[in-house]
């Protein structure tokens, strides 16, 4: 356990924000009134560290800006609590792929330069476990970069996690981009490929420190980039045009299961993050709209990837038999090096034998209103209907 619990944040992820996004997403936006001390802090941290975000400024310009990726990356996709965080742990074990680690999602901007301050501070604070589902929490771990991205590109999602009452405009813009400018969809690409890149430096520099031989030999050049998050689900146009030949796997998993699992994470993992409020019914609907529109855009953009370079996987068959699944979509997308990552995939998953997840009761409620937002998503997966 952390210093700080969780639910007791004094201020928000944007402490790591640069000053310029900052202003950005937080000009002309409702506070609540018992959120107006929160808002200070975090401003004022922000505007105090943003001071020193032109050092990693000038060590990107002149290490990695110019500098090309020399390997497609993998994205898994899926809509939140659908099993990407497992997922996106398994292939981590895999030392040739690069990620986005959890310091660099809070603090994307002090990454080549005051990590060394920073990363411990953190560690220390932070809690050692997720409180939505007891996932592990640490600062090198692997992480979705959704976060980074909020606190370097005001053109996310995540901005509802701050503002909430926005929560549908944010959708439209920034998760499916069906309303997004042509300006805040080439400032997500430029971002974007800058958090991959100072992604894939961030993993060489760590395995530099490894105990294990195999993994001190590799350089920002040998590794691919492996992305868990679920926003860039609804903008696969986007990313293909970014990476052409880039993998992806797709996740499915029981809507029933998803709403509620989100439904707990949306309310009570980001209500410390929240600078106002909206009514749990509302939030609810925002849930299962935006998670149609996810699933449709998908749905529409897939079409997009070349044929060899999907694999679409129910999270049930992973629950039942993760490395054999793990071991076919290796093969499926042509992934090389599974005989490589196979010992260290095996040791991850006996590790993990005997968490315990989640369990859910589906209320009425539940399955009215996913059968009434989702009532598709389970006929195309073969879901059972429930009700």
């Amino acid at each position: 356990m952390g210093l700080i619990e969780f639910s007791k944040l004094p201020v928000n992820t944007l402490v790591g924000a640069d000053w310029k996004t900052f202003k950005k997403i937080t000009q002309g936006q409702h506070v609540a009134k018992g959120k107006k001390t929160k808002y200070r802090l975090t401003k004022c941290i922000c505007r105090i560290l943003s001071t020193m975000s032109g050092l990693q400024n000038r060590k990107y310009r002149k290490q990695l800006a110019d500098k090309p990726l020399m390997h497609d990356p993998v994205f898994i996709l899926g809509h939140w609590r659908s099993g990407t965080t497992f997922v996106h742990n398994i292939f981590a074990q895999d030392p040739r792929f690069g990620f986005t680690t959890t310091y660099q999602t809070v603090f994307p901007h002090y990454i080549m330069a005051m990590q060394w301050l920073f990363k411990p501070i953190m560690g220390w604070i932070m809690p050692s476990h997720r409180p939505t589902d007891n996932m592990e929490l640490a600062p090198d771990l692997p992480q979705e970069e959704e976060f980074a991205l909020h606190n370097t590109c005001p053109s996310t999602y995540y901005n509802f996690w701050i503002y909430p009452e926005k929560m549908q405009e944010y959708c439209d813009r920034f998760l499916t981009m069906k309303s997004a400018t042509e300006e805040e969809i080439n400032d997500f690409k430029e971002q974007f490929m800058k958090l991959v890149k100072v992604s894939l430096w961030n993993t060489a520099k760590l395995y530099r420190k490894s105990k294990k031989p195999e993994e001190q030999k590799l350089k920002y050049e040998d590794l691919h980039y492996l992305s868990k998050n679920p926003p860039h689900t609804g903008k696969v146009k986007t990313l293909v045009e970014m990476f052409p030949n880039a993998k992806f796997i797709y996740l499915m998993r029981n809507p029933y299961t998803v709403f509620e699992s989100s439904r707990s994470f949306f309310t009570n993992t980001i209500a410390p993050l929240e600078l106002h409020s909206i009514p749990l019914e509302q939030m609810e609907q925002n849930i299962l709209r935006n998670y149609a529109e996810l699933y449709d855009a998908y749905e529409e953009q897939k079409k997009y990837i070349p044929k060899g370079n999907l694999i679409e996987v129910k999270f049930e068959d992973i629950e039942k038999d993760a490395y054999g699944v793990t071991e076919r979509i290796y093969k499926e997308l042509n992934i090389p090096g599974w005989n490589v990552a196979e010992p260290a995939v095996l040791a991850y998953l006996e590790k993990k034998k005997g968490y315990k997840k989640n369990k859910y009761e589906y209320k009425p409620r539940t399955i009215q209103l996913v059968n009434e937002y989702c009532m598709r998503v389970l006929k195309d997966w073969d879901y059972e209907v429930l009700g």
